[in-house]
C-alpha cells in the first residue's frame, strides 16, 4: 500500500490535505530463483529414493582373525548407548550355544547366523545389534535391552524376554513361537510389529498386549 498526500484549497481559502493510497502489487519472485527451488526440491527428492533403494551391505568376515568370536564373551564396553566403538565386534557364524552371555554388552555387534540357542542373556545389552537370521531359541533375554535390534528372519522360539526393555526393533518374518513377554516394556510402535507376526500365539499375544488372540 502506497500513500501520497497534496494540498488543496478549500472554497473557505483555507488549505487541507488530501491523503490519496493507492495498493501497490506484490513482489513477485524472480523466474530464476523459482527454477532453483524446484530444481532443489526435485534433487532432494531423488536423492532420498536413491538412499531408500540403496543395499545394506556387511563388512567381510575377517577369517584371519583367530580371536574373532572370543570378543563375544568379552562384549563391546565402548559407547554401549549407540553402539559405537574402535572395532566391530563381528560375531556372525560364531556359537555360543548354552553359554554364558550374562550383563555383556553387544552393542553394535553383527550377529548375523550366530547360533545363540539355550544362551544366557540375562541383562545384556544389545543397542543397534544385527541378528537377521541369528537362532536364539531357548535364549534368556531376562532384563535385557533389546534397542533398534534388527530380528528379521531369526528364529526367536521360547526365547524369555521377562521385564526386558524392547524399542524400535525389527521381528519381520522373526518365528516368536512360545516366547514369554512376562513383565516386558515394550513400545507401542514394537507392540503393533509383534502382533502383526503369526508366529505370536496364545499367552505370548496376551502377555504383549495385543487386542485379539491368536489360538
Amino acid at each position: 500500500m502506497q500513500r501520497s498526500a497534496s494540498t488543496v484549497k478549500r472554497a473557505s481559502g483555507r488549505n487541507a490535505m488530501v491523503v490519496r493510497c493507492q495498493a501497490g502489487r506484490p513482489a513477485m519472485p524472480s523466474l530464476p530463483s523459482v527454477a532453483a527451488a524446484v530444481a532443489t526440491g526435485v534433487a532432494a527428492s531423488l536423492l532420498t529414493a536413491n538412499m531408500a533403494m540403496a543395499e545394506f551391505r556387511l563388512p567381510p568376515i575377517d577369517k584371519t582373525d583367530p580371536n574373532r568370536c572370543d570378543r563375544g564373551y568379552v562384549g563391546n564396553t565402548i559407547g554401549q548407548a549407540n553402539a559405537v566403538s574402535d572395532k566391530i565386534l563381528d560375531m556372525r557364524l560364531c556359537s555360543y550355544a548354552g553359554k554364558d552371555l550374562h550383563g555383556r554388552v553387544l552393542a553394535g555387534a553383527l550377529l548375523e547366523g550366530t547360533d545363540l540357542s539355550n544362551t544366557n542373556l540375562q541383562e545384556a545389552v544389545l543397542t543397534k545389534a544385527y541378528a537377521v537370521k541369528a537362532n536364539f531359541e531357548g535364549a534368556d533375554m531376562t532384563n535385557a535391552v533389546v534397542d533398534r535390534v534388527d530380528f528379521s528372519g531369526a528364529n526367536l522360539k521360547r526365547v524369555k524376554f521377562i521385564n526386558t526393555v524392547v524399542t524400535g526393533a525389527s521381528f519381520a518374518g522373526a518365528d516368536l513361537e512360545g516366547s514369554i513377554w512376562e513383565d516386558a516394556l515394550i513400545g507401542s510402535q514394537d507392540v503393533g510389529k509383534l502382533c502383526e507376526n503369526p508366529t505370536l500365539t496364545g499367552d505370548s499375544r496376551i502377555q504383549v498386549g495385543c487386542r485379539a488372540t491368536r489360538k
